[in-house]
């Protein structure tokens, strides 16, 4: 962190403490709640009864969907590559029509079978297939683990930015500063009240979290505006930015019509079918809730991104412009030391000019309260991922291949056990990349947001044949599952750890060309469909009289 901002950071005192400490009580208060309202079957800990209204719908599916790669990782870029990244904000109201279109379907269909997982519909669909049904499930994990790494990152970041003054100890051999107790005290923490209330739990908390994050990028774009001297001479300073920070690719020429085009897209489909929102779409006390959640979403979400975190990341680069230094773009010494921090833009303007536009006092207020907003981005995404994988990990395996005759007890402490494995598990992978040389704890925050999602995104093909077309195979789907997975996993660093760096590199020449050209999810999911409709037509379909049915239920409120 650079002296200036370590200087605002230490002015700002034990604020930060008393609104974190009263943040954390309120979200554990919620749980326990939570767990008191509850039933002790698998569907309320899972589906919260299927009871929830359109304020509680609509404030955890925008909690879910807005992470801390909202909040963090996608300023960042904003600072880095001026407007081409505005075409993002066209993200949003697409997935708003996916909740409208495809969730009220979903939710509907899983009211009338009883589904709890994605696997449940989509096995279901196709014959029951175990192979099937563990492909799903894989693709839950595969998404899950790297957003749940990417919130826990987040929480260190941002320990390291609200406490630089912590002094580090040594425990066990093992040394500990404000990154590592920020990870473990926000994934401690969620842990908790997740286990305690499941998704009852999880979507009350979320509602406190939504409006903290939704009120903290309205405020920083704010604060930003003011700061630059109001809104006229906001864009007059704007209009000042470098051709190539006003014009598609960008400074960094990597954000071509096509690749923004299938992003906004695909991007948008996959966030919306994986995991945790799915299951959101099951929780929803009736279709008319989803389509009335989703017309809120779709209003309010592009407001915040557009007069919040884009004005943040505009005002910043007009402000502190980035710079090239041999050859490497980087950020101005006032938002950041090296080419991997230009995530830390919003935290970087809040600290320097909130304290000031608003006075010590309740400047300082301001500033904890939106940092604790980007705190909530990070658990509000991770509390709902822990909790869907904890759901597909039970039903869609134990459940069916390892202990099928266990009773609801027996599932849910099992369910628990996930929560607190894959907690660790995320710890120790923050942890090992903490220990490497040249980590950065948010240089790879916006590239684990997209592998993740380009992961969920292979569940499309199958998700719209079950809906609307009804004309893939059991087969199809499984290799065309199995094809879009091994797509996106040449696009990642493994095929080199793997194979070596011949394999690695010959393959890295054509991802790096797709990958520079359009959306990661989006290549894997075109080799997913042509295999699946190529595979479905020469292989049986499901028989007449279930697809038939299946119809039916869709159709039944």
């Amino acid at each position: 962190m650079n002296d200036s901002l370590t200087l605002v950071a230490l002015e700002m005192g034990k604020t930060p403490v008393v609104v974190l400490l009263l943040y954390m009580a309120i979200l554990l208060f919620l749980g326990v709640l939570g767990y008191l309202r509850s039933k002790a079957t698998e569907e309320d800990y899972y589906l919260a009864g299927r009871g929830q209204g359109v304020l509680v719908t609509a404030l955890t599916i925008m909690a879910t969907f807005f992470s801390s790669a909202a909040m963090l990782g996608i300023p960042g870029l904003i600072y880095k590559d001026g407007t081409a990244f505005l075409f993002f904000v066209l993200n949003l109201p697409v997935s708003g029509a996916i909740i409208y279109i495809l969730g009220s379907r979903i939710r509907r269909i899983g009211q009338a079978r009883g589904y709890v997982t994605p696997g449940d519909m989509l096995a279901d669909y196709y014959g029951g297939s175990a192979a099937l049904r563990l492909l799903v499930a894989l693709i839950g994990f595969l998404y899950v683990i790297p957003y749940i790494v990417m919130q826990i990152k987040a929480g260190g970041y941002l320990a390291q930015r609200l406490f630089p003054e912590v002094e580090g100890f040594v425990l066990l051999g093992q040394s500990y500063g404000a990154f590592e107790v920020g990870t473990i005290a926000l994934s401690v923490l969620t842990m908790l009240y997740v286990l305690i209330g499941g998704m009852r739990s999880v979507a009350w908390t979320d509602v406190i979290q939504g409006v903290l994050l939704l009120s903290g990028m309205l405020i920083a774009g704010l604060a930003t505006v003011m700061a630059m001297g109001g809104v006229s001479e906001f864009f007059t300073k704007v209009k000042e930015l470098p051709p190539e920070a006003l014009s598609v690719p960008g400074p960094s020429g990597v954000w071509s019509p096509w690749k923004l085009l299938t992003i906004c897209i695909f991007a948008s489909l996959a966030s919306m079918i994986q995991p945790g929102q799915w299951m959101r779409y099951y929780a929803a006390k009736s279709s008319q809730t989803l389509k009335r959640s989703a017309l809120i979403f779709a209003l309010v979400l592009p407001g915040c991104f557009l007069f919040g975190v884009m004005l943040v990341g505009l005002g910043a680069r007009a402000l502190y412009p980035p710079l090239m230094v041999d050859g490497v773009l980087m950020p101005h010494e006032m938002i950041g030391a090296t080419a991997g921090e230009f995530d830390q833009v919003v935290v970087a303007m809040l600290q320097e000019h909130v304290p000031l536009l608003l006075g010590a006092g309740f400047g300082t207020v301001a500033v904890s309260v939106i940092l604790v907003s980007v705190m909530a981005a990070s658990m509000s995404t991770a509390d709902s991922n822990l909790h869907a994988l904890s759901a597909v990990l039970t039903r869609d395996v134990y459940d069916r291949f390892i202990r099928p005759k266990a009773d609801e007890g027996e599932r849910a402490w099992f369910g628990r056990g996930v929560i607190i494995v894959a907690t660790l598990l995320s710890l120790w992978l923050v942890g090992l990349s903490n220990d490497s040389s040249g980590f950065n704890p948010l240089a790879l925050i916006a590239s684990l947001m997209f592998v993740a999602i380009a992961f969920s995104c292979q569940l499309l093909p199958l998700a719209i044949d079950c809906l609307f077309v009804r004309k893939g195979t059991q087969a199809g789907a499984i290799w065309g599952m199995l094809s879009g997975i091994s797509v996106v996993f040449l696009f990642t660093p493994l095929p080199t750890l793997f194979f070596g760096e011949g394999f690695g590199t010959s393959v890295g020449g054509v991802t790096k060309t797709l990958s520079g050209l359009f959306d990661t999810g989006f290549c894997g999911l075109v080799v997913n469909a042509l295999v699946f409709v190529t595979v479905s037509r020469f292989t049986t379909p499901p028989p007449a009289d279930r697809v038939e049915v299946f119809r039916r239920d869709l159709e039944t409120e």
